[in-house]
């Protein structure tokens, strides 16, 4: 009789982690959809400010790089079209959920993590105290260095870039905002590096001896990483590899006060 109710017990606690679960998805859903929604109301307004506007001269990156370094660059000779009967509005629809999941990021994170938290330890909740803040604030962080370096970069030098000046460059409007989504997202998620050093420091899987002897090897994965999101020219591929080049030194300071706590 005993043993019946443990099981029923603990098949009653799964039931309600699982309750919670559906619920803070359910949160994350309803945040995505009402930010998208926003999104949908002003789309034409972003499409063209946002994203279209990468093809001007006039765009704030390219800009500064003209003010700054004397680097000015022309209007790029892009013709968008949509090739499929549901494309633009496929894309609308595409773009509204990316917004809803890029600005509702913290929101999202916030919900992932208040489900895992009650499942940790004490010293587990301890080390990973403020992680909501600091992993948002590193995630929008790499989301703004990819709208404003990356994503610019890669639209103006294969937007300006041909064979022939016979072949005109017409690109789908798939190609285009895929071009960019991907870019600024990954260099997102790519900002989220120290982070990753410093929980991976805290349960001992990684020490700072470690992180400095694959230095070179970390910089060749950060160059091959970088030429996978970035045109294939070297001035992109480094613009881009610096900072995270930074971000993994940064990872070993972490990673070395890390330790050194743990230590004391």
């Amino acid at each position: 009789m005993t043993e019946n109710k443990t099981k029923e017990n603990s098949q009653m606690s799964f039931l309600e982690h699982l309750e919670e679960l559906r619920w803070r998805l359910v949160r994350c859903a309803i945040a995505i959809v009402s930010i998208g929604i926003v999104i949908w109301v002003f789309q034409e307004w972003i499409m063209e400010n946002v994203f279209l506007s990468m093809k001007s001269h006039d765009f704030i990156s390219f800009r500064l790089m003209c003010e700054w370094f004397g680097t000015c660059v022309e209007d790029i000779p892009v013709q968008l079209q949509s090739m499929t009967v549901s494309g633009q509005f496929g894309y609308a629809l595409m773009m509204s959920f990316m917004g809803g999941l890029v600005l509702g990021f913290p929101y999202i994170f916030y919900q992932i993590w208040a489900f895992l938290k009650p499942g940790l330890k004490f010293k587990e909740k301890k080390m990973a105290k403020g992680i909501v803040f600091y992993v948002s604030l590193l995630f929008f962080l790499g989301i703004s260095f990819g709208y404003l370096v990356v994503a610019p970069l890669s639209i103006q030098f294969f937007g300006s870039y041909q064979i022939s000046g016979d072949i005109r460059n017409d690109f789908t409007i798939s190609s285009y905002m895929s071009t960019i989504l991907s870019t600024v997202f990954y260099t997102g998620l790519f900002f989220l590096l120290p982070v990753i050093i410093y929980l991976l420091s805290k349960v001992g899987l990684i020490t700072p001896d470690f992180l400095k002897k694959y230095r070179k090897h970390a910089l060749v994965v950060i160059l091959i990483l970088s030429a996978l999101i970035t045109p294939p020219d070297v001035i992109s591929q480094i613009i881009v590899s610096i900072p995270i080049l930074i971000l993994y030194e940064i990872g070993i300071l972490v990673s070395k006060k890390t330790f050194k706590k743990e230590e004391n």
